[in-house]
Formats: C-alpha cells, structure tokens, sequence
C-alpha cells in the first residue's frame, strides 16, 4: 500500500510542508470575466489582490472540473499509490468534496478517501499535515482516517471580514445576513457551522472582534495544552503579525504560524480580511 495524501489550493499550504511529505495539491479556478485562472499555478496572491482592486466586477470561482481530477489521480496511480486521502475544503462552500468522491468512481487501481474538513485555509492545512505525518509513522489507513474525523471535535476558526457583499454575491452568505451587517456597519465575525459559513457575533470595530475572537478561542482551549493556532490574512500581512504577537503573548503554550487567504477564498472575504484557526491535536509545524 502506497498512500498519497491529496488537498486542494485553498488549504494554502506553505511550500516547505508540501516539498517535506510530498502533498499534491489540485488547484481550484478563480475566473475574471471569461478568463479561468488555476489557484497558485497562473495566478498568485499579490497579482490577485492587485487585480481585484481594479475590477469593477467580482471574479468567480470554481472547483476542478471532473477530468481534471480524473487525470490528477490517474496520474497518481501510474506513481505507483493505491490509495489516496483527499482533503477538502468544506463541502458547503464548494463542490470539490464531491468531485473526490465522483472521480473515485471513475478511476480503476487507486482508491481515493474523501475527508470533507468542514473548513478551510490552514486549518484544512493542519488535518493535511497531520495525515501526512500520521503516514510517514505507519500509522494504518483506517486509524488516520477514524483521527482526522477526531479532529474535527479539536478545531475551530473564525474570520473577520470588512464587507459581506463579496460573500452575499457569491452566495456564501444569504441576502439578509449580509444586509443587517452592512447596514449596521459592523465588523462581522463569522465561522463555520455545519459546513456552511454563518455569522457568529457583530462587533463594532476591527480591533474589538479581534479581542472577542481571542476571549472566545480561550474559551475552547485547555491553556496548560499544546496548541497550534493560525493567524490568516488577506493581503494584510501587518496586521497578521501584529496579531501573533497578541497572540503568542495571550496563550504562551501556543505554536502561532501565519498563512494567507489565497485568490479563491480572498474573492468570498476580500482584501484586509483576518482571521484564526487552531488545533489542540498535536501537530509538528517545523519546516
């Protein structure tokens, strides 16, 4: 058994993870008018952000059409792997869960195991490394699996946005969620719910929702335990550092890294977005 671990771009993984246990990431597409743009391979971050301000339509995004994950596994099965953990963002959010498990029945001699993280960006990004770390122990297939679902009982994020409009026109959000946030001018802090993305509390300004976010997270925690916590930003990498180091001060047994809202999800959040994920499952993050 040769087993492959699989996520998509959104996990925004750091390129040294990727290189140490060989994770193969399938691009999801953000298109501009009738332009489609592979995540990371044709478009990256910085030109994203710079393109986005200059539009005066929102882009859209899509998941890997089914050839190109048929071809992505196929190409996996003539590397030799028999088995393949897929992990996805959130399958309320996007159809790629779904196209794991249709381009599974699709391919002979590989096996692929879907795992809808029921989140996204480097929290996605901590159930693909802790597989990852799991196969290079020999730990069996089924016990990764049965831990990654574990996991989900030890994760959290939340996130907090300038404007809901970008989440409303890319029906993320329903008309009047994003309607009472704007209306009311506040800084909405969201999270995840049952796959789907919901608001959590409306908060006046940046800093405040940052303070709530950090109660709450102590609120979820054992603060004696290890945790790894991620800082996640939209073009605002200040402001993410300024907050780790919050961050770190608050929960001193904290592993604090910082990733980044890529091309696809930025279209959903916007530029200045920020946000925190954690795990209390144990994680290596050395690169």
């Amino acid at each position: 058994m040769k087993i492959a671990v699989i996520t998509d771009s959104t996990a925004y993984l750091d390129q040294a993870y990727i290189d140490e246990f060989q994770i193969k990431i399938i691009p999801l597409n953000v298109i501009f008018k009738d332009e489609t743009y592979r995540e990371l391979i044709d478009l990256n971050t910085e030109d994203f952000y710079k393109r986005m301000r200059n539009e005066t339509q929102l882009p859209t995004t899509s998941q890997p059409t089914i050839g190109d994950y048929v071809a992505f596994l196929e190409e996996l099965e003539r590397e030799g792997y028999t088995d393949v953990i897929a992990i996805h963002l959130s399958s309320g959010i996007s159809g790629a869960y779904q196209g794991a498990i249709t381009a599974n029945s699709m391919v002979e001699g590989i096996k692929v195991h879907p795992f809808d993280s029921e989140i996204s960006c480097m929290v996605q990004g901590f159930y693909t490394l802790k597989a990852s770390q799991l196969i290079r122990e020999n730990v069996p297939l089924e016990s990764i699996l049965k831990q990654l679902e574990e996991m989900k009982q030890a994760a959290n994020a939340y996130f907090i946005v300038d404007d809901l409009n970008n989440l409303k026109k890319g029906g993320r959000l329903n008309d009047a969620q994003a309607l009472v946030g704007t209306m009311l001018q506040v800084k909405p802090i969201l999270h995840f719910v049952d796959t789907k993305i919901v608001p959590y509390e409306k908060v006046r300004t940046k800093k405040r929702a940052m303070k709530r976010i950090e109660e709450q997270i102590a609120k979820e925690i054992d603060q004696s335990s290890e945790v790894s916590i991620c800082v996640i930003h939209a073009n605002d990498e200040e402001g993410a550092l300024a907050w780790k180091k919050q961050l770190e001060e608050k929960f001193p047994k904290a592993n604090v890294i910082i990733s980044y809202f890529g091309p696809v999800i930025g279209t959903h959040l916007g530029e200045g977005s920020l946000g925190v994920g954690y795990t209390t499952t144990p994680i290596d993050l050395t690169k």
